[in-house]
């Protein structure tokens, strides 16, 4: 039980948190119809931009912008997406998953620095400091514009949806591409200190942001990664009733058969005048120890898997299947404490049943038949 909180628990933080880490746990942008990478420009002087670091879950915001391209070299190409970037941009995330060189320089030059992924760079046969050409469409539909690169670094999540095709650059590239105006971005990223409190800070926001604009959730721009890791919620509590029962069945049947092995004395105490309440509570006693015994080795074995594998990572997974390369795993005290209670109160409601036949011992027959 303890091992598979833990997975699951640490599954759906680390592969929230890769998706959160690219595209921050809200987005302000401009309504739009449009459902291409081409996005209209919101001005990030804005009155109330100004405002959102004042409420109090809002952790950090940031101006960002994407234009889709296509990335050539001598013999592939390859559609890409480039997310432009801002000075104040929070490379938290990318400093973690960073594989290779360093992150890009923001400098206003010809020659800007990006990033691509450890997936993108494979397939490519790119490296660091490597020249790139990317090509890009205008707004106008005149023709392809085309920009020269420099890779300053390799980052790598596992995240297939995002290394695919994402790399990362200067806002003022994509500005330039789009023709806006200085002070001019694609959306506003914004990232919480309480992930948790996400629908609650989004519904505050909305409320003061003006009527042109919209603001969504990772959930709701991802709606099937989440909700995949939603089900996981589901399996959880499968795995835990299916053990429950496992061990239900084991305590009843190690409690019928304490008793029925001491037929004779429960009918000796019986004939002494003890009540069946007295004979229960002995045996229960007597089973709530084996059940003890048995807590404590679990959780003896629990923690040193959970531990073992948060230091060493021993289990492996498939990236390309699981969004990562090891099991993660994550386990609060509460989680632990809540487990062990909750096993604790089910086993001794459990270790009545067997105690009921207690009632049915008759003295006489079991004292004729020692």
């Amino acid at each position: 039980m303890i091992a598979s909180i833990a997975i699951v628990v640490g599954f759906k933080h680390s592969i929230s948190n890769k998706v959160i880490g690219f595209t921050a746990n809200l987005q302000i942008t401009p309504f739009d119809n449009n459902q291409s990478l081409e996005q209209p420009p919101l001005n990030i002087n804005r009155d109330f931009i100004k405002t959102l670091p004042l409420i109090h879950n809002v952790k950090h915001i940031q101006f960002v912008a994407q234009k889709g391209g296509v990335l050539k070299t001598n013999d592939q190409i390859q559609g890409i997406v480039l997310k432009g970037v801002s000075s104040n941009y929070d490379w938290d995330f990318i400093k973690k998953n960073l594989y290779k060189g360093k992150l890009p320089t923001l400098t206003k030059k010809k020659d800007y620095e990006v990033l691509v992924s450890k997936m993108m760079a494979d397939k490519l046969n790119l490296k660091v400091d490597d020249k790139i050409r990317v090509w890009f469409i205008n707004n106008s539909g005149s023709g392809a514009r085309g920009r020269k690169f420099t890779i300053s670094g390799i980052y790598n999540t596992g995240l297939e949806d995002f290394d695919s095709n994402l790399i990362i650059g200067d806002l003022d590239v994509v500005a330039k591409l789009n023709n806006w105006q200085p002070g001019q971005a694609g959306k506003v990223e914004i990232l919480l200190k309480d992930p948790k409190l996400t629908k609650q800070t989004a519904d505050e926001i909305y409320h003061d942001i003006p009527y042109d604009l919209n603001i969504v959730t990772a959930n709701e721009l991802y709606p099937q990664i989440f909700n995949w890791l939603d089900l996981l919620d589901m399996n959880v509590i499968v795995i835990l009733v299916l053990l429950m029962l496992v061990a239900s069945i084991t305590m009843i049947s190690t409690l019928l058969i304490l008793i029925i092995e001491r037929t004779s004395m429960v009918g000796l105490l019986k004939a002494l005048g003890a009540t069946n309440k007295a004979i229960s509570h002995i045996f229960l006693i007597r089973s709530t120890y084996i059940v003890f015994k048995g807590m404590l080795w679990g959780n003896i074995l629990g923690l040193l898997f959970y531990f073992a594998q948060l230091k060493f990572r021993l289990f492996h997974l498939d990236p390309q299947s699981y969004y990562v390369d090891y099991v993660p795993v994550e386990l609060h005290i509460s989680q632990f404490l809540l487990l062990n209670i909750g096993v604790l109160a089910i086993s001794i409601l459990i270790m009545l049943i067997p105690t009921w036949y207690i009632n049915r011992v008759s003295p006489a027959k079991a004292l004729r038949y020692e």
